[in-house]
């Protein structure tokens, strides 16, 4: 089966670059991390979208190892699209409009 292509929400783009921001404010190699970890995330999904556990609204969700974020997405017309990377301690849905 070939891997779907993967989009992100500008605004999932905008809280992994916020996230990383933070994380680069405390230590270069903590951010780096992230960077990592959200990469990872992307490829599992891409790789086995079906595998995380089924989410509001229609969605899934991958937790980030080491870090409070989860990577919210759905599949959709044969495409994966990432709705936000989100801090764990957000509402969850607080993303919902992006659907």
């Amino acid at each position: 089966m070939a891997k779907l292509p993967v989009d992100i929400h500008p605004e999932a783009r905008l809280e992994a670059d916020a996230a990383f921001d933070w994380y680069r404010e405390r230590s270069l190699r903590v951010a780096d991390a992230f960077l990592q970890a959200v990469e990872q995330a992307r490829t599992a999904i891409q790789n086995a979208p079906d595998l995380w556990a089924e989410y509001l609204y229609g969605t899934r969700r991958y937790l980030l190892k080491r870090f409070p974020f989860v990577v919210v997405y759905r599949e959709k017309n044969r495409r994966i699209q990432v709705i936000a990377v989100a801090h764990g301690r957000r509402k969850p849905g607080y993303w919902r409009n992006r659907l």
